[in-house]
């Protein structure tokens, strides 16, 4: 195992690469009305009572001020065999939901379709931790299906399908 004392942004980015996370995409309406995403895999649940959850938005993000003032946003939770979906939000300069399948949710914010799971979420709070902020959201609605979700894991798209028994 290699070690590494104060890592460098590229260590801790291989690092993190070895914890498999889900993919999401967190959508929203601007303030003119027009639907908002991008790809995110840093989301979590904080509270079951209340329902809260976080993700967090890069300040480098075009829509980073839109989510902060954002009143509502929705986390649709990707399935297996949706990374072209992901791609497409991942990347800058396009119209990204003509290129998806999409309603609004009763809160107004996008819900992408033929995904594992979705949470519409109103904001609940805001902090700025490094280069990222940290929305935290109080969960209003969700929907899940029998897909198995998307996951990322060393630079690439992997399913989760098999479940493990627990051990007692």
């Amino acid at each position: 195992m290699q070690t590494t004392l104060l890592p460098s942004t590229t260590d801790l980015r291989q690092v993190m690469g070895r914890y498999p996370t889900g993919v999401t995409v967190v959508t929203t309406t601007g303030p003119d009305g027009r639907p908002l995403g991008f790809t995110a895999n840093s989301f979590t649940s904080v509270s079951l009572d209340p329902a809260l959850i976080l993700l967090c938005v890069g300040h480098h993000a075009g829509c980073h001020d839109d989510f902060v003032g954002a009143r509502h946003f929705a986390v649709n939770i990707l399935a297996q065999g949706q990374h072209e979906l992901a791609r497409i939000f991942a990347t800058k300069g396009q119209d990204r939901f003509a290129q998806a399948a999409w309603q609004r949710s009763a809160a107004g914010s996008p819900l992408l379709e033929a995904t594992a799971a979705w949470l519409d979420c109103a904001t609940h709070d805001v902090h700025t931790a490094g280069d990222h902020t940290i929305l935290i959201g109080r969960v209003l609605g969700v929907g899940h299906s029998d897909r198995a979700s998307l996951a990322f894991y060393a630079g690439g798209y992997a399913s989760v399908c098999a479940q493990l028994p627990l051990a007692a």
